[in-house]
């Protein structure tokens, strides 16, 4: 009896484990409602919803999404339908990665859709301005994503694949441009072209199917260009009776979300409903549920059997590792662990790689409508004073410091600013300003200028050092006290020093130019260098 009772318990005991498992085993989900993450879009602009749907979108979402769409946004759709998803289905036969990237290309396309909707209800906001930003934010985002995926894969095999797209996803920056957006996808094409160009050289013996890629790419920056020569020739245009942009973002969002919640129409060829369950006469126990898809969940003994056999094949599991070469281990070959990667294989000698090979494009700045823009600063950290981000001067006048002999002033990314400071200072450090006007009391040490054109100055007191390093267009004003001072200038144009009359009071300031050209000779095995002075 007593064996009995240890059965019972032992049996008990394996059914409560065996639950266990079965309940640790995931629910497939449905995800046949998307395609990478992304929601499909509508073949021809946005569909309206069913009247008869339950818990739909409001009433004014309704309006707002049964509402015709302009041809515009109609042939985009079209563009995307067409080139862009063509491009998609030839990403994922290559698989991986490639597919990955083009998932966020269908997405950065979804986000243009967006904008431009937005742009046939509202007006047009200063380009400079937050919410002009705001309305492009989800663009910049799922741009930005196209290129982290490359940036995170240089290692790849395909880096050539994730680098032609990342450099083509820029031509979505055409609806910044002003004048002629039609220049910006050809230039864009370039670049892209540069890698693309490569991919193909590499796979046109090998695989086909890595070229038809490519130039499935080349045709979505075609077909854009007469979408953009057919719409916005001259620029992309807003709406100048419309709504507030923020207000148009925010509708345009509001009817995407509605019309992804809203659940897909039966179709009339559907089956019947399933019949109601069975009546119970016998007091047995319901079966449980099936979950969705009508997939089981639950295991039979035998699949359970075999996941323990699998666990205990001991050392069996790992008899199809692959055995790592001892010319790949870190640990054996000290040289290796110096490189952030291990080198692929042994470098082949034949004419291809030994040829020299083109340098690779620079990447285009964005437009500087697309660019964020920082608000002003101007604080006092320590001994330094930072100023930063002014366009054109405060409604106060002109920005001024009050600075101390141990101050040093930084000023950075400024137009069309005049700084007065006040008192004697340190140094002062100008970089990345256009059209900043200075005007300064005295200085212990120097002003250093970097990369600012247009740049004027102003000395009342003394300066022993100016420095001036790639500055188009400069004009120094000393003063009697000053015209000791040392000035050093590499890279520049344009720069000129005024000189103040040294016996009358008032008089004009005479202009002097600093040289430009320079003349180089050998002689005596020494190089000499010369002003070039031009007669007459």
């Amino acid at each position: 009896m007593a064996n009995m009772n240890n059965l019972t318990t032992l049996i008990k005991r394996l059914e409560a484990a065996t639950s266990r498992l079965e309940d640790m085993v995931p629910t497939i989900t449905d995800q046949s409602a998307s395609t990478n993450g992304v929601a499909s879009l509508p073949e021809s602009g946005l569909t309206a919803p069913r009247a008869d749907v339950r818990d739909g979108p409001t009433s004014s979402q309704t309006q707002l999404a049964m509402a015709p769409l302009p041809p515009a946004i109609d042939d985009f759709d079209a563009l995307i339908n067409g080139d862009v998803k063509t491009f998609v289905n030839m990403s994922e036969e290559i698989g991986g990665l490639v597919a990955e990237q083009s998932a966020a290309v269908l997405r950065a396309f979804a986000a243009e859709r967006k904008f431009l909707i937005v742009t046939t209800k509202a007006k047009k906001p200063d380009i400079q301005s937050p919410v002009y930003m705001e309305v492009l934010k989800d663009l910049q985002s799922t741009m930005g994503v196209v290129n982290d995926i490359r940036e995170a894969n240089r290692a790849s095999p395909l880096f050539g694949h994730l680098t032609t797209v990342s450099e083509g996803i820029n031509v979505l920056t055409w609806v910044a441009i002003e004048a002629k957006p039609v220049d910006t996808i050809t230039e864009t094409l370039s670049s892209a072209q540069f890698w693309g160009n490569r991919v193909i050289k590499e796979y046109k013996e090998k695989d086909q199917t890595h070229v038809q890629w490519v130039q499935t790419f080349y045709r979505i920056f075609t077909s854009l260009a007469g979408y953009v020569k057919q719409h916005y020739p001259s620029g992309l245009t807003w709406n100048p009776d419309g709504i507030d942009p923020l207000q148009a973002t925010e509708e345009v969002n509001n009817s995407s979300q509605s019309s992804a919640r809203s659940p897909p129409p039966q179709s009339s060829a559907g089956g019947p409903p399933p019949p109601p369950p069975l009546p119970n006469f016998n007091n047995t126990p319901a079966p449980p549920p099936m979950p969705p898809n009508g997939v089981s969940t639950s295991r039979s003994p035998a699949d359970m059997g075999a996941v323990f056999d699998e666990i205990s094949r001991g050392e069996a599991v790992t008899s199809k590792l692959r055995k790592v070469d001892p010319s790949h281990q870190t640990h054996k070959n000290p040289s290796l662990r110096a490189g952030s990667a291990v080198p692929a294989g042994p470098v082949r000698s034949d004419s291809s790689s030994s040829r020299g090979k083109s340098p690779i494009p620079g990447t285009k700045p964005k437009p500087e409508s697309m660019r964020t823009k920082k608000p002003p600063k101007k604080e006092l950290e320590g001994n330094k004073w930072l100023i930063e981000n002014y366009d054109s001067n405060p409604s106060s006048g002109m920005l001024e410091i009050r600075a101390e002999i141990q101050h040093s002033i930084l000023i950075s990314r400024c137009t069309k600013t005049t700084i007065r400071v006040i008192g004697k200072a340190n140094a002062i450090s100008l970089d990345n300003c256009t059209a900043v006007s200075l005007i300064i009391d005295s200085l212990v040490s120097a002003v250093d200028v970097i990369k600012s054109p247009k740049f004027e100055m102003q000395v009342l007191g003394t300066l022993p050092t100016i420095m001036l390093d790639q500055v188009d267009g400069a004009a120094v004003y000393l003063s009697r006290d000053s015209l000791g001072t040392e000035v050093f200038t590499s890279k520049c144009t344009g720069v000129n020093v005024n000189l103040p009359p040294l016996e009358e009071e008032e008089g004009d300031y005479e202009e002097r130019a600093l040289p430009e050209q320079m003349k180089h000779v050998v002689r005596d095995g020494v190089v000499i260098s010369e002003i070039v002075e031009h007669a007459g």
